[in-house]
């Protein structure tokens, strides 16, 4: 095991041989760590936090630590973490709360950018980017192959569907439909679907278009919501796309952004 002389790791946390920890990082007496990690300096690894294989945690990164809750009173809640996320400087992550069912979440092969916070009890999927400052609040959900652009914030108890971009600086005080290029200037909406992430993506151009149609129908018609839902069952042409994304806007609680 390389463990620089300056780090502190408590010795009951689980520490494979192969990983790597810098100077001045602290690891807590109940942290499990993956094979291959590696923490460049000054990281803190703390609660009962358990990580996969090969992350890499770049300096001043917090992860696992109390939540900026009020109604937290040193319950041992957790923070699990998948395989080969990059953490760059000064991200937090925190465990979660009692009242929120004790658990955050993050999934495999995500970026966070500098500065990155996601709170207590949420769950961030796979392949997904928080850039830099992007913040999510307690209890939001973040499904996989999601883009939370630099500064943008995300409402508690807020969800943001798969495949979905956030340009930067956008208020989420609602859901982000799955799919959808959501932005604002003052006030966030979204823009049509997420085009160029869902060829890169490997979306074929029928498959791109049926969505386009759809959103076309949510978005900019004269129909309210739920004629809109009303009219895509009609048309009995809903892929499991189109399906996913009326699941998404019926079981909305905050409503969606449009």
């Amino acid at each position: 095991m390389s463990v620089h002389a300056t780090a502190v790791v408590a010795p009951s946390a689980v520490v494979p041989a192969s990983c790597t920890v810098g100077p001045y990082c602290t690891i807590g007496p109940n942290v499990v760590l993956g094979e291959d990690c590696e923490l460049i300096s000054h990281v803190i690894l703390d609660g009962h936090t358990t990580i996969g294989a090969r992350n890499k945690f770049f300096p001043f990164s917090s992860i696992g630590v109390a939540p900026q809750d009020i109604s937290y009173a040193g319950q041992p809640t957790r923070l699990e973490m998948g395989d080969e996320n990059v953490v760059r400087e000064s991200v937090t992550i925190s465990r979660g709360t009692v009242k929120g069912g004790g658990l955050t979440r993050v999934g495999s092969y995500c970026l966070f950018m500098t500065c990155a916070h996601v709170g207590h009890d949420s769950q961030v999927g796979d392949h997904c980017i928080m850039a830099n400052a992007a913040t999510l609040a307690g209890h939001v959900i973040v499904e996989e192959w999601t883009t939370v652009g630099a500064f943008s914030a995300v409402h508690q108890f807020c969800f943001v569907g798969r495949y979905a971009f956030i340009g930067g600086g956008t208020i989420c005080t609602q859901d982000v439909l799955p799919f959808s290029l959501t932005a604002s200037k003052r006030e966030a909406r979204a823009y049509g679907i997420n085009k160029i992430g869902l060829q890169r993506r490997g979306f074929s151009k029928e498959r791109i278009k049926v969505l386009q149609h759809a959103y076309r129908t949510l978005l900019a018609s004269r129909l309210n919501t739920a004629q809109a839902m009303e009219r895509l069952r009609a048309e009995g042409t809903s892929t499991d796309d189109v399906a996913y994304l009326i699941e998404c806007v019926e079981r909305s609680t905050r409503g969606v952004i449009k």
